[in-house]
């Protein structure tokens, strides 16, 4: 008999793809980054007026992590940011926003972004758009720019340092 269709190999095999779908499945449904991310079901878009408005009316404090689908650091910032704020007893506006993909691509990047308010995505020719955010930033990310209680700006190429956490929730 051959051994590819012996009927215990068979069972054996199939028990155990029960057992590790099983396992996948539980770990999936208690994977807290992807039930974080749950409210976040919509991609706002940013084009070259957005950032204008969000400076003049948008909500304080603020964190604004400027990222693109194959940025390696740009989750820990985020993830630095989110702990930071976790603990400030305020709310505060955590948003990402992707320069390189929009709609439904952008919302599939949001899992790497735990603890966000709001998910963006550049919407228009994206060196105008960066223009518009800071006419010296180079398109190096993670560009981060936190948005103090007062207005005050603080832009930041990689993480922000204690000090610049501190004065940016002070």
């Amino acid at each position: 008999m051959n051994s590819n269709f012996d009927p215990r190999r068979r069972t054996l095999l199939a028990a155990v793809v029960l057992v590790f779908s099983a396992f996948c499945m539980q770990n999936a449904a208690a994977d807290p980054v992807d039930g974080a991310q749950a409210a976040i079901k919509t991609v706002a878009d940013f084009d070259a007026t957005t950032w204008r408005t969000l400076l003049r009316t948008g909500p304080r404090p603020a964190a604004y992590v400027f990222t693109n689908s194959f940025c390696a650091t740009c989750p820990e910032v985020f993830e630095l940011l989110q702990q930071t704020t976790a603990g400030a007893g305020q709310a505060v506006e955590l948003a990402a926003i992707l320069m390189d993909v929009r709609g439904e691509r952008a919302l599939a990047h949001a899992r790497h972004y735990a603890g966000a308010t709001r998910i963006y995505a550049f919407d228009g020719f994206e060196p105008a758009i960066r223009k518009a955010v800071d006419p010296k930033w180079h398109n190096i990310t993670p560009y981060v720019v936190l948005v103090a209680r007062n207005g005050r700006l603080q832009r930041v190429i990689g993480p922000p340092d204690a000090k610049q956490l501190q004065t940016w929730l002070d």
